[in-house]
């Protein structure tokens, strides 16, 4: 469990809610937030740098709710999550509960809250593409990435050419693979990847057929959801070695979720089933 600093009701005077005179009168908000940080280092040494200045954060909180004005306290905790993780690079995770006391909905009622809870994931993206300049369209994908405020790549594997999968006549991709720190939620991340496929020209037109941009999200921190449009971990990740190889070199040790074995372990179990194969093949034709 991470450590924390914690943050009880701030008390801040602004102009956020569905009603008129909400936003021209103003009213209290009472702000609280819990963030996951370590503090071994700046507790053992003492020093303000190795830690997150809460000072620094309340005033940034305070700065954020009386310079804007919202509807509704979802995109007030919204707007508070997105930067205090940005701009405070020890926050990890973080909660964030914005009260609103004696709430105008025209019955008694002590408060109203929004509680949110947003941090950083690591997500691993296969890349692969198999028409025209297939190096421009991985690299201009990593670099459209590299280009999202929320998004940062950390690790990008090397390109190895390998044969298309599925069966269908085309030629042969280069694929790689790419670790990034997220704020995006899975979904998000599917669409602004579908999105960089969609401008780099793919079409969705034959199963396993030949593609400009392919990009699939393989793992997301440790979770696990079957969503019609999304599955994580990639349900076929396990059995391609051209997601493996390259995965391998950048996280060998990455832990697969529901098969309790490292990339490193599915790589070499995979080679087995591989060599297998060939030795049976072999027999047979002989």
């Amino acid at each position: 469990m991470a450590d924390q600093i914690i943050i009880k009701n701030l008390e801040i005077y602004s102009n956020h809610g569905v009603y008129k005179e909400e936003k021209v009168l103003g009213q209290k908000f009472l702000v609280s937030a819990i963030l996951d940080t370590d503090t071994k280092r700046a507790g053992v040494s003492d020093r303000i740098e190795y830690s997150v200045d809460y000072g620094k954060v309340c005033r940034r909180i305070a700065e954020i709710m009386e310079n804007n004005t919202f509807d509704l306290i979802e995109r007030v905790a919204e707007t508070l999550a997105k930067s205090l993780l940005l701009e405070f690079p020890l926050v990890k995770s973080l909660e964030i509960q914005v009260k609103k006391p004696w709430a105008p909905i025209g019955i008694p009622i002590s408060s109203v809250a929004v509680k949110i809870h947003r941090g950083w994931h690591r997500a691993y993206i296969g890349a692969g593409s198999n028409m025209g300049d297939r190096l421009e369209y991985i690299s201009k994908a990593i670099e459209q990435i590299e280009e999202q405020e929320d998004t940062k790549v950390v690790h990008v594997s090397s390109l190895i050419e390998t044969k298309p999968y599925g069966g269908v006549e085309q030629d042969d991709f280069l694929n790689g693979c790419i670790a990034v720190d997220t704020l995006k939620e899975p979904m998000e991340l599917l669409d602004f990847l579908m999105d960089l496929e969609k401008q780099a020209g793919r079409k969705r037109m034959v199963h396993w057929g030949p593609r400009t941009l392919d990009l699939d999200i393989l793992m997301y921190d440790d979770r696990v959801m079957n969503e019609r449009e999304l599955t994580i971990p990639h349900k076929e990740m396990h059995k391609r070695m051209f997601v493996l190889e390259p995965l391998v070199e950048i996280a060998p040790y990455l832990m697969h979720p529901l098969l309790h074995k490292t990339v490193i372990e599915l790589k070499e179990t995979l080679e087995e089933e591989l060599a297998n194969e060939r030795v049976n093949q072999n027999t047979t034709g002989n």
